[in-house]
């Protein structure tokens, strides 16, 4: 129908071929179908997704500290602090000094040292990609971590002192069951020096 025939037909009709030309113009010339009748809102950026995940994570952790805390009325929190060091030849002794400057920071009494060696996994990992799987062995298959837990469970300590959450995971899933795991199992806390990033280290 052309222009001139809708004039003839009257003004609804002027308006229908109106309509129709401004969402070809929105729809990048095309005419529109029935998925183009709904406008698309605003993306999330990956960068605020990685943020608002860290904060969720970052929730979680404080939710499980604030439980033991409670529970421990007036008592010094005893922790354990952990490391995760690149390779055999290294020493974990810079973080312990760190972990200790934390610890008496915040009033901590630190019950045990504990360290496992990273050992890279077999299978090709790429940050914030869909696959859950850390750069490094999970925790749960490092012999120094299970000692933590194996302590936490038999009440020799309250939490686990760490420099940040890559010495546990950078995966999120990982880090995410590893916090749960220490909060409804072993009745633990976890403590990062530095608190949770949104970026994975490259």
């Amino acid at each position: 129908m052309s222009p001139h025939d809708a004039v003839k037909r009257g003004p609804d009709v002027l308006s229908l071929v109106a309509l129709d030309r401004g969402r070809g113009k929105h729809a990048g010339g095309r005419s529109s179908t029935a998925g183009n009748d709904h406008p698309r809102g605003p993306r999330t950026s990956p960068r605020v997704k990685r943020q608002s995940r860290a904060s969720q994570l970052r929730g979680i952790r404080q939710h499980f500290y604030r439980q033991v805390v409670d529970a421990q009325a007036d008592q010094p929190l005893r922790v354990l602090a952990y490391s995760l060091v690149p390779s055999p030849r290294a020493r974990p002794d810079e973080d312990w000094g760190t972990l200790q400057a934390e610890a008496d920071q915040l009033g901590y009494a630190i019950a045990a040292r504990l360290h496992d060696v990273a050992v890279p996994v077999t299978t090709t990992y790429f940050p914030a990609s869909s696959a859950s799987q850390g750069v490094y062995t999970p925790p749960w298959d490092r012999p120094g971590w299970r000692e933590a837990e194996r302590q936490l469970r038999a009440g020799l300590a309250d939490g686990v002192l760490v420099l940040d959450r890559h010495n546990i995971s950078s995966d999120d899933d990982e880090y995410h069951a590893v916090i749960k795991h220490l909060g409804e199992h072993c009745r633990a806390f976890l403590h990062l020096v530095i608190s949770e990033e949104p970026v994975a280290p490259t």
